[in-house]
Formats: structure tokens, sequence, C-alpha cells
């Protein structure tokens, strides 16, 4: 059949299309990615005859025609159910082989219910084929693929992913990969600038460790200090890696050092970033990227070499979609570091850990590289993992005094003046559970200290205000300074930011968060430790603590926590930071505890659901429940322009123009959950071409202090 007379897709033939999909198979076969010439074989052929289908007439029509055609369900079928009936069995020496192609082509698209289509429309079936030359497909052949299960099996699930691959980047017009041949010597050109100002530099003992087990899972616990980026990207080598990071702060900062300070900005075909503000990130702070659409596409289709990346960009295919062997293929040969693993809640730790089991049983590596990591996390990853310790005893960083009480902001005033009285360095940094506590400590504390040196952080700002806020506390957490500053924050600190304060206040919440938190206090350990620079309170609002449906905070977790710390009197070292995080959070303390009880319950659903059970439509890694809003005053100050805003926004065409018009128009939007929102008091719903985008919301809001929720805490907290 002269497949150069059928159209696939706007102006390219099927013949075209199957030669650029060949092309895409080829690159990844020279890259070693394809493990076996047979395996080779079988997606040469699932590829050459995929969209055979499309040669039927409906199609043709449809696909030629000027103006769009619906598909119509009652006269045409879908392409990737009429492809089967151009493969001929006897093409295989193995009839398995012909049904692990066959099932390949058949679900390569999601657009119907195959088995039914199979059984139920064989007239329509033969009437769209009847000018071609086909084979049959007996019931029998689609019993066979229930009974042996073939869909389950690994080559099936690589030989699926491989064509779904070249498919989307052959139609995409994309490069399929990019071959990673070069971070190896970026290391080494990085450890050798080291080098200009100290001739002993060389790679640290953890880093090494790295190196020298690439070929191994690892995992490896470090703390703050000892180049875990870097062993990181050494243990990745010259291999397609994927570095898995939990907040998009965190991913934008990572982003930005390995593109400056090892790709010295040569990253159009090495390095790519990956969260779900990505492109407007990239768009926004590197304007130097020429195509920035067409470089965050790469990303999207997982063809760089090296990614930077959130955990959700990556693990929804442990739900095991039409389609999730796509990036469960790619994932078989590639190197993924995920850091921080103990940062994620039960439902994430259960989709994260059961992805990987999946990408390990498939060949993929991973390296698991953490500050800390409790005993029970490391029971739930079984043992594919080598485990290091790396703990420098040295250096003491932290002399801790804990208070069975509620945080004070009269403690925090009054080591302020003491400070001031004597002289000595005095950048507080306060870290509350929720951001109702930290706005009610910054009205206390601006009563007593002058209000330019007091100052609030967490993510109830506007967009504006927030990176104003941000730049300002990193900027105050890097200076060496003699600033008199005190900043009040939550969470949002732990992971995300690069910061350096002389003294920390703290609200308990968990060990791991704590010793996050202590982390950003005497961060190189320069500073001297023979007074406390480190305040914990122990009693905390009862509301946050786990009770049903009330509360975030675990309560098993938080009372041991509590009798943790309680041992600790003055300055603890990193050995005594590890050894209670191995004494507490054993298996056996944590096994009835709620977030155990979360973990199974998400990590038995996943398992146990079927192939294809899910679209994926209905699949939600992060379930965010947050609503967009401009607070109304900050809305009617800007009301003309940002009605001119939209216009632009209604009647541009280029993708890049209408995200910087979306940026500009969303920098007075504030991300707030739905149980703050009140939709009494919603002025004006913003519509863009018929859309809706933010709310106008009659609230409390304030440069200084951000959103303030008017209402008590009921089922959750707002907390970052």
């Amino acid at each position: 059949m002269d497949l150069d007379k059928y159209l696939a897709k706007g102006n390219k033939t099927i013949a075209q299309h199957i030669n650029d999909l060949q092309h895409c198979l080829e690159v990844l076969v020279n890259l070693g990615y394809v493990e076996t010439e047979h395996l080779k074989n079988l997606i040469y052929i699932a590829c050459k005859y995929h969209d055979y289908g499309k040669v039927n007439p409906e199609f043709q029509k449809r696909v030629s025609s000027v103006k769009w055609i619906k598909f119509d369900k009652d006269v045409e079928i879908a392409h990737n159910v009429l492809s089967t009936f151009f493969i001929d069995s006897n093409e295989f020496d193995d009839f398995n082989d012909y049904l692990k192609v066959f099932f390949t082509v058949a679900y390569h698209h999601n657009y119907c219910d195959v088995d039914k289509i199979f059984r139920q429309k064989r007239d329509l079936i033969n009437k769209l084929l009847e000018n071609f030359e086909v084979y049959k497909v007996k019931n029998s052949v689609l019993n066979k693929l229930v009974k042996t299960k073939i869909m389950e099996e690994r080559e099936s699930i690589l030989l699926k992913g491989f064509l779904h691959k070249c498919d989307y980047c052959a139609s995409a017009e994309c490069e399929v990969e990019f071959n990673n041949d070069f971070l190896d010597n970026s290391l080494e050109d990085l450890k050798n600038s080291w080098r200009v100002n100290n001739p002993n530099a060389d790679w640290k003992e953890m880093q090494n460790y790295c190196y020298e087990n690439s070929d191994e899972n690892i995992i490896v616990v470090a703390q703050t200090g000892m180049g875990k980026t870097e062993g990181g990207l050494r243990w990745i080598g010259n291999h397609k890696g994927f570095f898995v990071l939990p907040l998009k702060t965190a991913i934008n900062a990572m982003y930005d050092r390995i593109k400056e300070d090892i790709l010295k900005n040569d990253v159009k075909e090495k390095l790519s970033i990956l969260h779900s503000e990505s492109l407007n990130y990239v768009i926004k702070k590197h304007p130097e990227i020429d195509d920035p659409k067409e470089y965050n596409d790469r990303g999207k289709k997982l063809s760089m070499p090296l990614t930077v990346t959130t955990m959700d960009q990556l693990f929804d295919f442990v739900f095991k979609y039409n389609g999730y062997e796509m990036k469960l293929t790619t994932f078989s040969y590639s190197k993924i570091v995920i850091d921080e693993i103990q940062m994620y809640g039960p439902e994430l730790l259960a989709y994260l850990i059961r992805g990987i089991e999946m990408i390990t049983e498939m060949g993929g590596k991973v390296a698991i590289i953490t500050a800390t990591l409790p005993p029970f996390i490391r029971d739930l990853l079984g043992d594919k993992f080598k485990y290091k310790e790396f703990i420098d005893d040295s250096v003491k960083r932290h002399n801790v005094k804990v208070i069975n009480n509620e945080i004070s902001a009269e403690d925090i005033i009054a080591k302020h003046y003491a400070n001031i009285n004597d002289n000595k360095p005095n950048k507080i940094l306060v870290i509350c559970n929720t951001i109702r506590k930290a706005q009610a400590m910054y009205d206390e504390i601006v009563k007593e200290v002058e209000v330019d040196n007091v100052h609030i952080f967490h993510t109830r700002f506007t967009k504006k205000d927030r990176a104003e806020k941000e730049n300002h506390i990193i900027s105050t957490g890097k200076n060496e300074g003699g600033e008199n500053e005190i900043w009040i924050t939550t969470s949002v600190v732990e992971a995300s930011l690069d910061i350096d304060f002389d003294y920390l206040f703290t609200e308990l919440q968990d060990l791991n968060s704590l010793f996050q938190r202590m982390g950003r206090c005497n961060r190189k350990g320069k500073k001297p430790i023979d007074e406390t620079n480190c305040f914990v309170y122990t009693k905390i609002d009862s509301n946050l603590i786990s009770n049903g449906s009330r509360g975030f905070i675990d309560r098993t977790m938080y009372n041991l926590s509590k009798e943790a710390i309680s041992e600790v009197d003055g300055v603890i070292s990193e050995s005594d930071k590890l050894n209670l995080i191995n004494t507490y959070f054993t298996t056996d303390k944590v096994r009835n505890s709620e977030f155990f009880e979360e973990y199974y319950k998400y990590y038995r659903r996943i398992k146990d659901t079927p192939a294809y059970a899910l679209d994926i439509s209905e699949i939600e890694v992060r379930h965010i429940r947050s609503v967009d809003i401009i607070p109304k005053e900050l809305y009617y100050e800007n009301e003309e322009r940002y009605e001119s805003i939209i216009k632009q926004i209604e009647n541009e065409e280029d993708k890049v123009e209408r995200i910087k018009l979306l940026e500009e128009l969303s920098e007075n939007v504030v991300s707030i959950p739905y149980y703050d929102f009140d939709r009494t008091k919603n002025c004006k719903d913003i519509k863009i071409n018929g859309r809706h985008y933010y709310w106008v919301l009659d609230c409390e809001y304030d440069s200084k202090i951000g959103f303030k929720a008017d209402r008590k805490i009921q089922n959750y907290a707002t907390f970052w």
C-alpha cells in the first residue's frame, strides 16, 4: 500500500510520519536506550503499523477537510483499533510477540473502549477496511491479551513506552532525546575552578562515594554543607538524569545554580526545569533563552539529558493510566536523584515509594540523598539500596534550649534588645507552624520593636510582595553584617531558601522539620555556640494535632518528637541529631500512627489498581485545594490597567507573549486555601475569553503581613 497517498495529520502523509518515528527510534537505539535487538525489532514493527488505520475513508475525509469535522462514532472507528487489522501474526516467530505489538498498537490512544469496539462494531470495521488487504482479528486474540496479562510484562511496557515516545516527539517535530556527553567534564571544570583560589580543593568523601557507586541504587544521609547537589550530579554522570525536589523555589534555585555554575549557561540541549510554572519562570528569569516554549516542551517530553523537577511532574505514572508506559520506559534508562524524601506527607510518600519500586524493577537507578532519613522510611524503601551516612562532628552549629511552653514574643523581644546592648550579631529567625500564629507574633513584636526591623514571610502574599520579601530574607540571610532584623516565618523556609541567621526561635512540629529549621541558623558553623542559639517551644495549639478529621500535625510523630528533643539541653552534634531520628522514628514506634495508616491506604490503592482502570483526567498527585484571588483594594487601584491587559491577552496569539501578559496580570494574585475563601465576599469574576481566572475578593490584605483569614481554624490550618 502506498502510504504517501494518505494523510496522517495536517499536510504530513502517513509514510512521512512513520519515517519520523523510525528516525526517533534510531536515535534511541544509537544512545543505547533500547536494550536488545529483539525489542528494537518489535518497536520498529509497532512504529510501522501504528497509524495504518488512518487510511480509512472517514478519517481521510476529516483530515483533508478545510473545515474541522468532529469524529462521529456512528460512521468511524478510532484508527488505533483499525491499525491492528494490518498486522500479520505470521510475521512473528513467537505468537506472544504478535500479542505485544497488537496490544501496543491497539492501545496507543485512549479514544475508546478498545475491547468493546472490537466485539461490537465488526460490521463497521469491515466496511471501513473493505478496500484494503487486512488480516482477521479473532476474539480469541482479545481473550489472550487478558488471560496472559501481556500488558503487564516488562517488554510490553517498554515496547508501548517507546512507541509513545517516538510518536509524541515525531508529531511535535522535536528531538526524542539529547545525549548527555557533558556532565562529567562540566563537573571536573567546576572542581578546577575551585582550585584557582585553593590548589588543594577536591571532591568530598560523600561526593566520591556517589561517583564510585554510580551503578548502584544508593541512600546517602549527609548533613548540610557536604555538597549533596554535586554528589547527586556525580552519581548521575554522563547518563540521562532527573533531580527531584519537593518545592518549586528549591527547584528554581538548583536550576539556576547548575545552569550558571556548572553548565556556564549552555543549557539549550542539556538542562531543563519542570514544574507547574516552569515556562513562566524561564520567560521571566531567563530571557536569554530564545524560544522558551520549545525549550519548555523539550522538558515536558522528557527529552533533555538533565531535568530538575517536582515529583508530581514525574510520578503520576504510578496510577497506570493509558500512556503511563512512556514515562516509566524513559525512567528505565535514567538515573533519578530524590532530595529530602522525608519532607513528603503520607500520600505523596506512597506514590514516591511505589514509583521507585516500579522504576528499579524496569532497570532504572535511584539515589536518595537527604539530610535525615527516619528508619521507618528506610524500611519502606526495602533492601534494594546501598546505605551510607556521612557525618562531620568537627563543626558544631547548634546550642539548644527546649522550653515546654508556647512560643513567646516576649522572649524574642528580650533577646533582640539584649543582643543590641551586648553588641552581638542580631539576625533572629522565628518559625511558626501556621500563618495565623506568625501573624499574631508579628502583631505582638512590632508593638515593642522598631517596625522597620521586623518582617514576616509566608505563602499568603501576592506574587509581587512575596518575591520582594523572598529577595529581602535571602539578602539578610546571606549577609555577614550586623543587621538587627527579626524575621517571622513558617515552614516555607525549611528547605527552599539558602539563609543563615544568628538565632532561631521555633515551634515544634516534628523532629525532621525541626532539624531542617535549625539548618537555617549558623548554617556554616562559623559562629560561636557558647550560648543558646536555638530555642525550641514544645507546647503548640492542640487544634493543629491530628484528631479524626482535624489537624495536620500527626499526633504520634509530634509526641515522639517532643520526647526526643526533651533529651537535649545545650550543644547538639550532627551525630546526636541522627541518633535521635534513628532511636525515635523506627517502624515499631510509628506503626500505629495516622501517618502510617494513611501511607498504606494510598500505597495499597495504587498498587492494586489495574492498568488503565483510571483515566489520566481523574489523576491528581498533589491535591491542591486553593483559590487564586486578587484583594479588592489592589484590583480597583489597578482596574484600568487590568482591563487593558485582559484585552491584550484575548487578542494575542503568541503563547509566550500571552504568558508575559498573564504574569503581569497575576502580580497581585494571592493563592489561598478553599477553607479561607468566603464566596459571599467575592466582588468580581475575572474571565479571559469566557474562562475563569481569578476572583476579586473583599478581604483583609496588607503588604506587610499578607492575606489575613477572618475565621477560626476548622479541619485544617493555614500553615505555610
